[in-house]
C-alpha cells in the first residue's frame, strides 16, 4: 500500500525538469536518500524505473565484457543478479547457498581467491526466502581481494538498517514500492568514490544509454546534464516517502517493522503454522514472513479466498518453493496493528473453511499479547 501522503504529493501540478523549484526538489531527494541509506556518498539519486532498473544500471555501468564477477545466490533474486551479470558479458562465478539459509562470507572469500574479481554482488534482503544477509563481513572480504561490493537493498531500505557507510558497501540499490510505501517507478541508488572511479575509468562504453549511471549522475549533479526527462510525479512521491522516513526516525521505523512482524509470527505460531527457513530471528527479514503451506491445503485457493472474501493479499513463492510457502509482507504503510490482526483473522477463517482444525481466536490472542507486552 502506498502512503496516502505520498499519493497526495504525486497529485501536485507538474514542473519542468529544469525549473529551479524542481531542481531544488531533486536536491532534497538526494539529501533524504543519503539519510535513508546512512551515507555521505555524493552519488546518491534515483534511477528512473523499478528496482530492477536500478540493479541493471549498477551492474551494466560497472561490468565490462570479460570481467570476473562473484555472485552470492541463495534465492530468486540472487539468480536475477547472475542473469544480469551474464547479460553484461561478465565471467560469473557463483557462490550458491541453500534457499532458507544465508551465504557464508568464507565461501565468498574462497571464490575470490580463484582469480582477480571486479565485484561481488549479493542480495541484502532475499524476499523469496525471507532471509536478511549481513553485509559488513562480505564487504570486508571483497575489499581484501580488490573487489567492489554491490548490494541489492530493494526490499530493505526504509524497513531495517541499511548502513552503507558503516558496512563499507560500495553500491546499494533500493526500490520505492517496498518499505518506502511509494508506487513502483524509481530506484534509489548510492555509490561511493571507489565505484565512481570504476564507472568513470571504463575502457568501453556502457552498453545502455538509459541506464548509464555516469550520465544519470551528471543529470542529478549541478551540471543538470540533459540525459532524460525525470518522471516528475514520481520524484514528488519519492520525496514525500523519504520525508516520512525522516519524520518517523530510523530507529522508530525499524522498531515498528520488528514489532508488527513479531506479532504476525506469534499469531501464525498459534495457528500451528511453520515458518520457512533455518536461520535465527535476527537473520530474517522483520517485515516479510515466509510460511510453509500445511499438507493437504490448496495454497492458491487460500490466497484467492483471502483476496476475494477479506481483501487481504499475501504472496506466492518462486522456483523450487512455488506452491510450498506463502510470503506475508508487513512493509511500510501497511505495517500496522489493524492490518496484522485482520490478516490473522482472515487466514484462520479461510484455513478453517478448508478443513483445518484450529483453535478459534488463538492467532489474534497471541498477536495481542505481543502488542500488550510492547505497550502498543
Amino acid at each position: 500500500m502506498a502512503d496516502p501522503r505520498v499519493l497526495r504529493a504525486m497529485s501536485t501540478p507538474l514542473l519542468g525538469q529544469f525549473d529551479p523549484e524542481f531542481t531544488e526538489i531533486m536536491n532534497e531527494v538526494m539529501d533524504l536518500s543519503r539519510f535513508a541509506f546512512q551515507t555521505a556518498n555524493a552519488r546518491t539519486f534515483p534511477v528512473p524505473g523499478t528496482g530492477r532498473a536500478g540493479l541493471e544500471a549498477a551492474l551494466t555501468s560497472l561490468i565490462e565484457p570479460g570481467d570476473r564477477v562473484v555472485v552470492a545466490e541463495c534465492g530468486r533474486f540472487g539468480l536475477l543478479l547472475i542473469e544480469i551479470a551474464e547479460r553484461c558479458g561478465a565471467e560469473v562465478a557463483t557462490v550458491r547457498g541453500e534457499w532458507g539459509r544465508l551465504i557464508d562470507p568464507g565461501a565468498v572469500e574462497a571464490a575470490l581467491r580463484v582469480g582477480r574479481t571486479k565485484l561481488v554482488a549479493i542480495v541484502h534482503g532475499e524476499t523469496s526466502t525471507g532471509m536478511l544477509q549481513p553485509l559488513a563481513d562480505v564487504a570486508r572480504v571483497a575489499h581484501d581481494h580488490g573487489a567492489l561490493l554491490v548490494a541489492d537493498c530493494v526490499v530493505t531500505l526504509g524497513g531495517c538498517e541499511v548502513a552503507v557507510d558503516r558496512w563499507d558497501v560500495d553500491v546499494a540499490i533500493a526500490g520505492t514500492q517496498k518499505c518506502l510505501s511509494c508506487p513502483s517507478g524509481l530506484a534509489p541508488v548510492t555509490y561511493n568514490a571507489r565505484a565512481d572511479a570504476v564507472i568513470r575509468g571504463r575502457r568501453t562504453k556502457v552498453r545502455s544509454n538509459y541506464l548509464d549511471l555516469g550520465q544519470i549522475a551528471d543529470y542529478w549533479s549541478p551540471a543538470r546534464f540533459n540525459h532524460h526527462t525525470a518522471p516528475t510525479a514520481m520524484v514528488y512521491g519519492l520525496r514525500e516517502a523519504l520525508r516520512a522516513v525522516h519524520d518517523e526516525g530510523l530507529e522508530a521505523r525499524f522498531g515498528r517493522h520488528r514489532l508488527h512482524g513479531d506479532a504476525l509470527r506469534a499469531g501464525l505460531d498459534a495457528l500451528g503454522l511453520t515458518l520457512f527457513g533455518k536461520e535465527p530471528r535476527e537473520q530474517r527479514l522483520p517485515f516479510l514472513t515466509p510460511v510453509v503451506v500445511p499438507d493437504g491445503v490448496d495454497e492458491l485457493r487460500v490466497r484467492r479466498r483471502l483476496v476475494e472474501d477479506f481483501g487481504v493479499e499475501i504472496g506466492a513463492a518462486f522456483g523450487p518453493l512455488q506452491g510450498k510457502i506463502w510470503r506475508i509482507g508487513t512493509m511500510g504503510y501497511v505495517c500496522r496493528k489493524a492490518n496484522v490482526l485482520r490478516c490473522l483473522t482472515a487466514l484462520e477463517a479461510v484455513l478453517r473453511r478448508n478443513g483445518a482444525k484450529l483453535p478459534a481466536g488463538a492467532a489474534v490472542d497471541a498477536a495481542c499479547k505481543v502488542y500488550d507486552g510492547a505497550g502498543a
